[in-house]
């Protein structure tokens, strides 16, 4: 009777799988021997490994390229990353070694642009996307952008009033775009998108207020909706209903030239994930290709607003398991050393799962736990997986300390939880390492930060 950890895993998922394997009972992640980074590290640790950001973003360049080409499309594929999933200047560095573009959502974004520039990593030729509601600040920090020579930055217009205050206070001519108020999927709370401009609304709105100023170029349709780029009858009929709107307004708009497609790509949440990337990509181009000669207008230049899919892969966060605690006849709770809603708050505020797995033991019997966080807050648990109603851990010892790893967990986190401030609790935040390939492809591990001590939250608090 096959009992232990890895029967259980091996009999449920192809495994090993790409960055996954199990060597002498313990876990390697993209071939780095988690137990080693522990023993230097200790626990919990946080961990960001860069060269995945890289290869998501070649990823997504060769199948949309590759699709491009098996329709022989006309329009070009150009790649942004939505700074707003993380924010750290290494995920930057290492994005930006692969020439995309970048897409911002607050006012405060357009202070990392320019950061970015005066330290070199960008010249003011890249695409900048700017979408969101924005206030004042945000709106004069773009127009400061474009006034300082960062000539392809684009406005996304939220509503017809933001048009003005361009008009009004930028010095040269500029582009912008519009984004479509997406209706939402049937089961959400409401029907529309709060963002954007309603489909009925987008044409009229250019003939009154674009298309006789020669001050404004209008170049991006942008679309988007919440659920990202599913094979959902649902997505299929929002980018259908968004790509004619695209025709409509090109026949009047000779500039318009540049379709955004908001929402990503997915990222693996279990072992278990299945999704035909090559296929969503051909028929994503091979459906606005169609549309386009129908209607005999050019095909548009596609945009893609990639963000957790950049980056999400690449992270994940370590723990050890203190004590196990039996609360009656059927629970048994394993107490980690962190808590889940300051270093995963989205597993608890929108039950996100990740992909969670033993760091070593993988030869032990299993059991069905439940995990418990540190904190006092009873919403401070994990117990459920993407692909199961249960989290099976192998069985613990006192003697011999277990570690778990939850993975693909890059995207969202730091910012959700609050990074650098004032945690649930006043647990600490986890050191950090970011660990990179040198050119014999040997990983080094590097400390970005240590973990968060209580003067610094003191301080935070006015002590």
């Amino acid at each position: 009777m096959k009992v232990k950890y890895i029967d259980l895993i091996e009999q449920t998922f192809e495994f090993p799988q790409e960055e996954f394997n199990v060597v002498d009972g313990q876990l390697y992640f993209h071939n780095i021997p988690l137990m080693d980074i522990i023993k230097q590290y200790g626990t919990p640790v946080k961990l960001t490994y860069l060269p995945k950001i890289s290869s998501q973003i070649q990823k997504a360049r060769r199948l949309f390229n590759v699709a491009m080409a098996k329709v022989d499309y006309h329009g070009e594929y150009k790649y942004c990353y939505c700074t707003k999933s993380s924010h750290f200047l290494f995920v930057l560095e290492e994005a930006l070694k692969n020439k995309i573009n970048l897409e911002t959502s607050s006012a405060f974004d357009i202070h990392i642009i320019e950061e970015l520039y005066d330290i070199g990593l960008i010249t003011k030729d890249i695409i900048i996307v700017s979408n969101g509601f924005k206030r004042v600040q945000y709106l004069e920090n773009i127009i400061r952008l474009i006034n300082n020579g960062f000539e392809n930055t684009i406005p996304i217009l939220d509503n017809m009033d933001e048009l003005n205050y361009y008009v009004d206070n930028l010095d040269k001519n500029f582009n912008v775009g519009i984004r479509i108020a997406s209706e939402e999927e049937p089961m959400f709370n409401f029907y529309t998108s709060r963002l954007g401009i309603r489909y009925n609304d987008i044409v009229p709105f250019y003939h009154e207020k674009i298309k006789n100023n020669p001050k404004i170029g209008l170049k991006m349709l942008h679309f988007f909706i919440n659920t990202g780029i599913k094979d959902t009858a649902y997505f299929w009929n929002e980018l259908n209903k968004s790509i004619n709107v695209y025709v409509e307004l090109k026949k009047v708009c000779p500039e318009l030239d540049s379709f955004n497609i908001g929402g990503g790509f997915p990222i693996k949440r279990s072992l278990g994930f299945e999704y035909d990337y090559e296929y969503m990509a051909e028929e994503i181009i091979a459906q606005i290709k169609s549309v386009c000669e129908q209607h005999g207008v050019p095909e548009p230049d596609i945009f893609t607003e990639f963000g957790s899919y950049t980056v999400g892969e690449s992270g994940a966060v370590l723990y050890s398991v203190l004590d196990q605690k039996q609360q009656n006849d059927r629970e048994l709770w394993n107490m980690i050393d962190s808590s889940f809603m300051t270093t995963l708050p989205d597993s608890w505020a929108i039950n996100q799962r990740f992909i969670l797995l033993p760091v070593n033991r993988w030869e032990a019997d299993y059991q069905r736990v439940f995990l418990g966080g540190l904190t006092c807050d009873s919403q401070d648990y994990y117990n459920d997986e993407a692909h199961t109603n249960a989290v099976f851990l192998p069985k613990f010892d006192k003697n011999d300390t277990l570690y778990i790893g939850f993975f693909h967990t890059g995207a969202y986190q730091e910012s959700l939880g609050g990074y650098g401030g004032i945690q649930h609790c006043l647990i600490p935040a986890p050191k950090h390492i970011i660990i990179d390939l040198d050119e014999n492809g040997d990983y080094f591990p590097k400390l970005f930060a240590k973990e968060q001590s209580y003067k610094s939250m003191l301080k935070t608090l006015g002590f």
